[in-house]
């Protein structure tokens, strides 16, 4: 097909790129964005977990420790609503999320060896390095009865 040189050879593609970039189609009005992007550190001793929860405050964050996976969850209802003057609402937006991470980091290690601290929407978590213990082989006899 034809088009006029005016537009370039593309025009519709550039059409639809601005269309699905309109706030309407991305979530990046809902602060979504950027949401738990995590920086680990190794130290000697363990690791330090960073990781950015931006608009999220204590209450909404919980870490969990099951079966040598640490996960972290941060959920969030919010609700903005404005009205004019009358009390009649001219604007209304609801917001409801959670998001989910998971890091295996041993066994070994317990709740109570972790240690996590929240500060100006960073979650920072210090997990210590624990080597597998090997198992002692136990040798078991069997009772036997008699003279």
């Amino acid at each position: 097909m034809l088009r006029p040189s005016i537009f370039g050879s593309n025009f519709m593609d550039n059409v639809l790129d601005d269309f699905f970039q309109t706030p309407f189609w991305n979530d990046s009005h809902m602060n979504v964005a950027g949401t738990m992007k995590t920086d680990i550190a190794e130290s000697k001793d363990g690791y330090q977990i960073e990781m950015d929860l931006p608009g999220y405050s204590k209450e909404d964050v919980k870490a969990q420790l099951k079966d040598g996976y640490l996960t972290i969850e941060a959920s969030r209802n919010q609700d903005n609503e404005e009205r004019d003057k009358s009390d009649r609402v001219i604007r209304r937006e609801r917001y409801r999320g959670m998001c989910r991470r998971s890091f295996y980091v041993g066994e070994q290690v317990t709740e109570e060896d972790i240690r996590a601290k929240f500060k100006d929407g960073v979650l920072t978590l210090n997990v210590p390095k624990k080597e597998k213990q090997p198992e002692v082989e136990q040798k078991k006899y069997i009772a036997i009865e008699g003279e």
